[in-house]
């Protein structure tokens, strides 16, 4: 057999193992709530590795090594924030989230958990909050499949679009029918098969190439600098560019589809295995995507390899050094960094148009099989349009992703985190502090500054928030008690106290 059909029987098997995952998820799943937050139901472990598998998308595996490759270990940066800002999520977020979200009549999304924690009756900040997710998570959605259509082009030198349709459509049918667990079950396997990857692609590189003194000369023999975390020539675009790479970690605490595992723990307990077994995946990932675009530098230089996109260069090693059904399942893990990450955020924009848009709108709560049988279209509806947007990209998988990423951190974040942490918020606060921060986002991006978009955003959206919460806030009102009820509540669930 051809290489070719080695590496298409992988893929087969990997796409008939997640539709399969699916069709059990959908065995598994009841009502509504069981499609969108599983019941409250996922162990740490899963809730771990489903959080990192749809929190990396493609640029784990394409995006940052290609950025490795191009501009070296400086763009590991990245990388650091990130980890840092998962860290601080799980640690200061993911158990009161999950408590409060409960206490708060049982919220499902983060929408109706802001409505709800917040006591607004006029229903602007659900509305707003859903908007928001449905906007840019389009755009996020968008670039999973971009890097879809890419991984097959240049894996294949098959047709984009073609490539492009068949991730979407395979990734939509698991999510279509197996909802919220269809997508986390999905993840624990891709999550696996991501650091499995991650970790061979290197290992065998550096090997082949004569161990790390192979590598490092290498390198040098490219005539480019790559092994600098921070340059020699230390000037202000520098420092820019450091703080932000680090300002990616601000955006962790503002991801829906990531703090919404949080919600679905099976209780606050749980998040502090989640979190050893979350970061332990997330460093030896990052380490190995990092360790994969640096020695790319060398193996080209070794073998003269032609690299015209820098974010397919993983996939080109994976091609040569591994038997063809090997490489088959490593291309498949490439495709289980997009998927995962689709298929969670398809979930996400699910119930918010469901849950905080056709719910507020309605005369009546529907039927659950109703609300299901929404939820299902929603979830075909925004993928439709994700797929037009997709259909002639016009910027870099890093670069939507990173328009995505800091609209929902600057939007939510700071709300997500005065929510939980100070008694004072007031909805008209938060409504006025994720307007700020959305907005910043866009006219940042379009002023095209150095400076990531997130901080300005974020640091924004926390200023307005707490000026138009000191100025809204009542003391001794009925929201004001019933926010002193809530957070007692939620102490005697004892998510407070010190974790080790």
């Amino acid at each position: 057999m051809s290489d070719l059909t080695f590496q298409l029987i992988a893929l087969a098997i990997y796409f008939a193992a997640m539709v399969g995952i699916g069709l059990y998820a959908f065995r598994q799943t009841k009502d509504h709530e069981d499609y969108m937050l599983g019941g409250r139901s996922l162990s740490p472990g899963t809730a771990a590795l489903s959080a990192g598998a749809s929190d990396m998308s493609g640029w784990l595996m394409m995006g940052l090594p290609g950025a490795i490759f191009v501009s070296g270990l400086f763009e590991a940066w990245i990388g650091i924030g990130l980890l840092i800002g998962a860290y601080l999520n799980w640690r200061f977020v993911a158990p009161r989230l999950r408590a409060y979200t409960e206490v708060a009549s049982n919220s499902i999304t983060v929408p109706s958990y802001f409505e709800n924690r917040l006591h607004d009756k006029s229903r602007a900040l659900r509305i707003a909050s859903g908007v928001v997710i449905l906007v840019f998570f389009t755009f996020y959605i968008s670039s999973g499949m971009v890097a879809g259509g890419v991984f097959f082009e240049s894996s294949f030198s098959g047709d984009y679009l073609t490539g492009m349709l068949l991730v979407a459509g395979v990734t939509l049918a698991y999510t279509l029918f197996g909802g919220f667990l269809g997508a986390t079950f999905t993840d624990v396997v891709q999550g696996l098969m991501m650091l499995v990857a991650l970790i061979a692609i290197p290992v065998v590189a550096i090997i082949s190439l004569g161990g790390f003194g192979g590598v490092s000369e290498a390198i040098v023999a490219s005539g480019v600098d790559h092994t600098g975390l921070i340059p020699e020539e230390l000037s202000w675009p520098v420092i820019i560019g450091i703080i932000s790479a680090l300002g990616w970690g601000l955006g962790y605490v503002g991801q829906p589809h990531i703090i919404v595992r949080f919600m679905a723990l099976r209780d606050s307990h749980s998040a502090i295995a989640g979190r050893r077994i979350g970061i332990s995946w997330m460093f030896l990932s990052l380490l190995g995507a990092v360790t994969a675009g640096l020695v790319a530098v060398a193996y080209v230089q070794e073998n003269g390899v032609d690299v015209a996109d820098p974010e397919t260069v993983v996939l080109l090693m994976a091609q040569v050094l591994f038997h063809p059904l090997v490489s088959g399942f490593i291309l498949a893990a490439v495709l289980a960094a997009i998927m995962s990450t689709i298929s969670s955020q398809l979930i996400v924009c699910s119930s918010a148009l469901v849950e905080d848009l056709f719910m507020v709108v309605a005369k009546k709560k529907p039927s659950a099989k109703t609300l299901v049988l929404a939820g299902r279209g929603a979830v075909l509806g925004v993928a439709l349009v994700a797929g037009l947007l997709a259909i002639n990209p016009s910027d870099s998988i890093l670069a939507l992703v990173g328009f995505a990423w800091a609209g929902f951190g600057a939007a939510f974040g700071p709300i997500i985190l005065l929510s939980l942490y100070w008694k004072k918020l007031t909805n008209w606060g938060a409504l006025a502090g994720m307007v700020a921060g959305a907005a910043t986002v866009f006219i940042w991006s379009a002023l095209g500054t150095d400076l990531y978009e997130i901080i300005p955003g974020f640091i924004l959206n926390l200023v307005v928030s707490v000026v138009v919460s000191l100025l809204t806030h009542k003391p001794g009102s009925a929201t004001d008690v019933d926010v002193e009820r809530e957070f007692a509540e939620t102490g005697a669930l004892a998510v407070v106290k010190p974790q080790k």
